[in-house]
């Protein structure tokens, strides 16, 4: 397993086929490659004790729930994970959440998307190439 310093958290909250962001302060937190075989990362946040209730909500439907996170330094760029939450300890004044996901690469899912769209617009061969490149 290896350790990193978790640097900020946003949620990526999906409406009306538009992704918000939500950016969690941070107090502190860490974040843990498991290095296992299915390639699961946690992410433990030291929160403000206000978000109890929003993450608690997401908790009890048992909803996936996309973050991006820095990690190390913020001047990296963020890591996209869609993640579950595993666990919520009231600590005082704080809370401590664990999420428990794999990172995911939206690049990748905008590239496919928008191949897609000029596939179903009726571009084929060089054409779609073309286009696609003038796209990306």
């Amino acid at each position: 397993m290896k350790t990193f310093k978790l640097i900020s958290l946003d949620v990526l909250e999906d409406t009306s086929n538009e992704l918000l962001t939500r950016t969690i302060p941070l107090l502190d937190g860490l974040i843990i490659d498991r290095e296992d075989e299915k390639s699961q990362w946690v992410l433990e946040c030291l929160l403000d004790k206000k978000y109890f209730k929003y993450f608690s909500k997401i908790k009890e439907k048992n909803d996936a729930i996309m973050l991006q996170a820095k990690i190390t330094k913020e001047a990296n760029k963020p890591a996209t994970f869609m993640t579950s939450i595993i666990e919520i300890n009231d600590i005082e004044d704080h809370i401590n959440v664990l999420f428990l996901g794999k990172i995911i690469d939206l690049k990748k899912g905008q590239i496919e998307k928008t191949l897609k769209s000029l596939i179903e617009e009726g571009y084929q061969g060089d054409q779609l190439l073309d286009k696609f490149k003038d796209s990306v």
